[in-house]
């Protein structure tokens, strides 16, 4: 059996993704701080016993594991944040990652955060994050900027994955795209609640500010798709305010919002994935979480270099 442990597990997407490659795994330790959150993760996995806030759990307490899972915060390095980097106190969060890999030494890791980690700071830290893990014996260690719309997801949605193993002989390598065409439609449903058509004041409120930011040279505003586009713009954590991000084109009606089972879709998580919270929590919840194809394939290569 293959024990890992979920930290930062929001709805459980990266654990979900490793469950859909290994057949024998067996997840002995989650945490997550998000109320709503826990109430996701727990609806869909099984004996999930999720602890809090991790600053505060001891790294004694946690039990031995093979595989560490991470999704830590991106805020602090998000485009669409502040940037502050380790200067904000999200950012240290990553300290409680290394404390614990330092202190269980699992076989292997996996972290994800947005793309922007690549470049923030001129680089300067991303490479301390890979500085500090090899401090504590993670010296086999690589990373990659991967897209969801390579993986048969059609979003275009870039994060940068990091996977360490404690056997500098393991040869990994990250999955190569696996050049699927993908359309918008794959992820629509059917029928949609009129509640997801924009009013007409909300959406003369997308079309004034996009044409002020295009005068002002900011290039930012709606993005509007069809089931014949072949990705739309990233899904975040904020679509829940007006969903100006991805519009979704309706015949003689004003563009709609997409629905969460279809945030869900374009995250890649299967139908059967249960959503037990609001509309709010749900976008919020699937915004901040992963493209679940794109770990499967991480998981995948992970299980064939036999770490």
């Amino acid at each position: 059996m293959v024990k890992i442990v979920d930290l930062f597990a929001g709805i459980g997407g990266i654990r979900l993704g490793f469950e859909m490659e290994f057949n024998n795994l067996e997840c002995v330790f989650s945490s997550e701080i998000d109320k709503h959150a826990v109430i996701t993760y727990k609806t869909n996995f099984e004996c999930a016993n999720i602890n809090g806030d991790i600053t505060k759990i001891q790294e004694s307490d946690i039990p031995d594991h093979d595989i560490l899972l991470a999704g830590f915060p991106c805020q602090p390095f998000s485009q669409a944040g502040k940037k502050k980097g380790f200067l904000d106190d999200r950012g240290t969060l990553f300290f409680d990652i290394k404390r614990i890999l330092a202190k269980k030494k699992p076989k292997v890791f996996l972290l994800e955060n947005v793309k922007q980690l690549k470049g923030h700071d001129q680089g300067k830290t991303l490479t301390t994050i890979l500085n500090h893990l090899k401090e504590i014996g993670y010296t086999n260690t690589q990373y990659s900027v991967l897209r969801a719309r390579d993986f048969g997801i059609p979003q275009n949605r870039e994060r940068i994955y990091i996977v360490g193993f404690l056997d500098d002989d393991i040869d990994f390598s990250f999955p190569q795209a696996l050049n699927i065409t993908t359309c918008v439609e794959n992820i629509l449903e059917d029928m949609v609640e009129s509640k997801y058509t924009l009013s007409d004041k909300l959406w003369a409120g997308h079309q004034r500010r996009k044409i002020n930011n295009k005068k002002n040279g900011k290039g930012f505003g709606y993005g509007l798709f069809n089931g014949q586009s072949l990705y739309t713009n990233t899904l975040s954590a904020r679509y829940y305010k007006d969903g100006s991000e991805i519009l979704i084109e309706q015949e003689a009606e004003n563009p709609r919002k997409l629905t969460p089972r279809e945030a869900a879709r374009l995250q890649g998580f299967p139908d059967s994935f249960v959503i037990p919270v609001s509309d709010t929590q749900a976008y919020k919840q699937f915004g901040n979480s992963v493209c679940i194809p794109v770990i499967q394939a991480i998981a995948k290569n992970i299980q064939i270099v036999g770490f």
